[in-house]
């Protein structure tokens, strides 16, 4: 009777305890969600709804047309305006789901409330918001007891012995509550939507205004594993019906980025995984089998992807994994029909896996010849390469393709570079099927991002996950401690068993005895009984009371220096490149706004059918904004085009001339300093080169083409090209653009861009390319053609060859091997090719005037702001890094003395100088950049100023 009393009056106390936690939970969730939205707005509230970057301008560009003209004439939108003359497919050629996402928005949602730039503007926040919460779900998933009840070293046990899968055995223990709902699950999910909420590494990727895919691909990839990871979970038979689900949602991922071969692969890798731990059974064979189909079916219907699920060498392990699961299955079915022994079943697999070896080898070898099966990208062939480069100088010359850092796994997941690997060991100690993803996801996402910078986005959402549920786990248990939940179970079960099983508790235990939790560890199950004895003790309640205390309290902490951090990181990503925040030597910000300005005086000063010759970089921004037609852009679907572009920029003015004038009627300049067109112009020659081997004979990374000191001299071969003359058109002394060729039109207020007009051009290669495009029988397909004008500069070329194109006959193997050989030893490179200047006595044009200025040169505050204001990494960065951590204070004097501008640089995280020389603690070189005036309490991109870097 008395237990009886005791359990009722627990009961209300109870439930009341659980709604007051729910209460928690839903309160904590809002304030989490609602963070992640505000901190994604910071860009829209200071500068207003403003497209940011390169790609997003075209994205809203397409998004425009799909909205103007609807899907079926989007689908078969040949663009003239992009890649001229060549043109391009621009609705078969994209993933078109962020574009159909923001049209449905605006028709069916928003209507006349939102304008349709507006939608694209606040889509990165709202999926930025959705995806939060996603990861949420994923860490609750992976959390729940049925999912986590294993270890991964009694799994790998199991498989060892031959054992198959049991549910029963892989069920872990929780404290109910409310609706079915579990603690610590719900603990876990939410500290892992606070983290993704906020980490940098998503928010690089769904600030307000950045109209990217990855914005909504994101959100589609978290909805996708956890709906895998739900049709996994355990004692629940019909779960795997959700795989119909993932598979839709893997659509989704599809139509949105090309990344969902990550995804698709991923599943696919953990699908083997649980194969070789011993888990395949009859719900994971139906799941995968079930989101396989049904997202394969739906995602070939993406024109841009087609058939390359079953053809693309990049997506074929995924199909293995699939057909490899129809074998399992058929081998299980016969196990148990026939009831065979465990050697027996093995002989079946083995008889039934060289059968189809043997088969699937037959296909592979009479298809091959035909080129079916497609190359390997240069990129993602550079995530398996030992080396930092593809071989390709086209992917080589994008910073985002190099590898990352160990600062920038600090910069992108700050705290959670210790929390996740806490969670990822927890992981492993509450395991099971579902949650086993996390395990293959952390492992692959590391091992990617690593290899590339810019794929440290697809480490928030583990990162967070598992970060989640360490903090989570902690939490849970600090209160249960605080609040004495752990002593009423404790009595509860010492008077009739847990509450949860009751009688089947004793049943359960035998269950237990041969399952993945134990397999003869006593010795350690005995240590574990006495501590939990100790700790029950009222000694060890108030040592895990004030270890309770103490571990709330530091995550309360750092809990706050990290929100504080991401707001900061937040302030300096939510700057859009096409406007720029700069500081007066008075110290009043104000706003370069020459970019847009540019664009839009080329809209309002142009013909609509002129044609604007500008490195790839800009050519969206230019249709997007001046709706002009382009040369080129950053979809660098043809390597052979934009090194004609590259060889027209950085060749003689004279073979410039000749390109340009049958492609174009104006030239759009980048100017200013920092990362301007003569600041990229060594990559843009360097691909010209690689199919123009005519262009730096004998030096395949073009070293002849570039600044031959720290000065900022240039080498003879850039003194004499095309993009220098326009560049620095009468503003270094001597260069002068050649008036019979080329008319100054514009120059924007800071001298951020220039235009010129180009005179004399082809009017005859223009009508012959505007009469000359080849259509198909359908009469949308109509690519354009080369004038006859260009043919002699064509017949030049040599056509670029991928190492992993092996579809085609020849190959470059003496170029590639130069290339990697000039990479990893640049400065023998270098020497090369300047002997053979000084050889062939090209060198005569330096030594016909001395570059340094004979008196101090003085620079105007616009000219400050010009270069303070532009955060690019260059040459000219790196040199002056390592001249002031090198303590090179005459070096640094004798530049200042040349070139004031220095002083102002500014590398793309932000820091210069001033930052570098309080980081190396060099108070010379600090008082130097003081007298010139350079400030001292300016932010860099984390926000962080100079004197903050001290402190540390």
């Amino acid at each position: 009777m008395a237990g009886k009393s005791s359990s009722a009056s627990s009961a209300p106390s109870n439930y009341l305890i659980s709604l007051v936690w729910i209460g928690a939970i839903l309160y904590g969730a809002g304030i989490f969600l609602s963070n992640a939205y505000a901190i994604r707005l910071q860009a829209i509230q200071e500068f207003g709804p403003v497209i940011h970057e390169f790609d997003p301008y075209f994205n809203w560009r397409a998004t425009q047309y799909l909205y103007e003209n609807g899907a079926k004439k989007f689908f078969t939108w040949f663009d003239h305006k992009v890649w001229y003359p060549l043109g391009r497919p621009v609705g078969s050629t994209i993933y078109p789901g962020m574009q159909f996402t923001a049209v449905f928005l605006k028709r069916y949602v928003f209507g006349d409330s939102m304008t349709l730039n507006d939608v694209c503007c606040y889509i990165p926040a709202w999926f930025g918001v959705i995806a939060t919460f996603l990861v949420g779900c994923i860490a609750y998933e992976a959390s729940l007891p049925v999912n986590s009840g294993g270890t991964i070293f009694g799994v790998a046990l199991d498989a060892v012995r031959g054992r198959y899968a049991n549910p029963k055995a892989m069920t872990g223990n929780a404290r109910s509550r409310l609706f079915g709902l579990s603690s610590p699950s719900l603990e876990c999910a939410l500290f892992a939507m606070g983290f993704m909420g906020v980490v940098p590494a998503h928010l690089m990727r769904s600030v307000g205004g950045g109209y990217d895919n990855e914005s909504v691909a994101v959100t589609a990839m978290t909805l996708t594993f956890w709906l895998w990871m739900r049709s996994l979970r355990n004692k629940d038979k019909y779960s795997h019906w959700f795989g119909i689900l993932a598979g839709v949602a893997y659509f989704n991922m599809v139509a949105a980025w090309g990344g969902y071969i990550f995804v698709l692969n991923l599943i696919g890798a953990h699908a083997a995984f649980l194969v070789l731990l011993g888990r395949f059974s009859d719900k994971v064979y139906m799941a995968y089998t079930l989101l396989y189909v049904v997202g394969t079916a739906l995602a070939i219907q993406v024109p841009v992807v087609g058939w390359s699920p079953l053809k693309s060498l990049e997506q074929l392990p995924a199909c293995a994994v699939f057909l490899g699961y129809q074998l399992l299955q058929y081998c299980e079915i016969q196990r148990k029909k026939n009831k065979l022994s465990r050697k027996d079943a093995f002989k079946l697999r083995i008889q039934v896996a060289v059968s189809a070896l043997a088969v699937v080898t037959l296909i592979v070898v009479a298809v091959t010849p035909n080129g079916y099966f497609g190359p390997i990208s240069s990129r993602v062939r550079g995530l398996f390469v030992p080396h930092t480069k593809t071989g390709n100088p086209l992917v080589d010359s994008v910073a985002e393709h190099q590898a990352a850092s160990s600062q920038a796994y600090w910069q992108y997941l700050h705290i959670l570079c210790i929390l996740a690997p806490a969670g990822f060991v927890i992981v492993l100690f509450r395991f099971g099927d579902a949650s086993c993803f996390l395990f293959v996801y952390a492992v692959t996402a590391y091992f990617f991002s690593h290899k590339m910078v810019r794929l440290i986005l697809l480490t928030a959402p583990i990162a967070s996950t598992l970060g989640g549920i360490a903090v989570g786990r902690v939490v849970a248990w600090s209160i249960s401690v605080l609040i004495g939940e752990g002593e009423e179970e404790e009595k509860a079960t010492k008077k009739g068993g847990s509450k949860s099983d009751g009688k089947k508790e004793g049943k359960k235990r035998k269950e237990k005895k041969s399952s993945s939790n134990s397999h003869g560890l006593s010795g350690v199950t005995a240590i574990r009984d006495g501590f939990v004895e100790a700790s029950n003790s009222t000694e060890g309640k108030i040592v895990k009371a004030i270890l309770a205390v103490v571990l709330l309290g530091s995550l309360y902490m750092q809990a706050s220096t990290f929100k504080d951090y991401s707001w900061k990181i937040s302030a300096g990503l939510s700057n859009p490149s096409i406007i720029l925040k700069g500081q007066t030597r008075e110290g009043k910000i104000i706003k370069v706004d020459d970019y847009r300005e540019a664009y839009w005086w080329l809209r309002d000063n142009t013909p609509e059918d002129a044609r604007i010759m500008a490195w790839w970089d800009y050519g969206y921004q230019i249709t997007g904004i001046a709706n002009r037609t382009t040369i080129a852009d950053g979809n660098t679907w043809n390597h052979e085009h934009i090194a004609l572009l590259g060889k027209a920029l950085t060749g003689s003015v004279e073979e410039g001339y000749e390109i340009a004038r049958h492609l174009a009627d104006y030239v759009l300049i980048w100017g200013g300093g920092g990362g301007d067109d003569l600041a990229k112009s060594p990559h843009l020659a360097r691909i010209a080169n690689s199919v123009y081997r005519d262009h730096c004979p004998g030096d395949v990374t073009c070293r002849a083409f570039g600044f031959v000191d720290r000065k900022g001299t240039p080498s003879p071969m850039m003194e004499k090209s095309f993009l220098y003359n326009l560049h620095s058109h009468r503003i270094v002394p001597g260069v002068t653009a050649d008036p019979e060729k080329f008319e100054p039109v514009y120059r924007s207020k800071y001298g951020k861009v220039r235009i010129y007009k180009i005179l004399g051009v082809s009017r005859k290669s223009k009508r012959w390319v505007e009469e000359n495009r080849q259509c198909d029988a359908g009469g949308w397909f109509c690519p354009g053609q080369y004038p006859p004008g260009l043919k002699e500069i064509l017949g030049k070329k040599k056509d670029f060859a991928q190492l992993e194109d092996f579809n085609r006959g020849d190959s470059d193997a003496e170029y590639q091997k130069e290339y990697f050989e000039n990479l990893n030893n640049p400065e023998l490179a270098r020497k090369r090719a300047m002997k053979k200047i000084k050889e062939e006595g090209l060198d005569e044009p330096e030594k016909k005037k001395d570059p340094i200025p004979t008196k101090v040169k003085t620079l105007s505050d616009e000219e400050k702001v010009e270069i303070y204001s532009t955060w690019e990494d260059t040459e000219d960065t790196t040199l002056m890094w390592k001249i002031v951590n090198g303590n090179a204070v005459d070096d640094l004097e004798r530049w200042l003395k040349a070139d004031p501008g220095a002083a102002w640089l500014r590398s793309a995280d932000g820091r210069g100088p001033m930052w570098w020389a309080f980081e190396s603690k060099n108070q010379d070189i600090v008082t130097i950049l003081m007298k010139m005036g350079v400030p001292h309490s300016d932010m860099d991109k984390n926000g962080l100023t100079p004197v903050d870097l001290l402190k540390d």
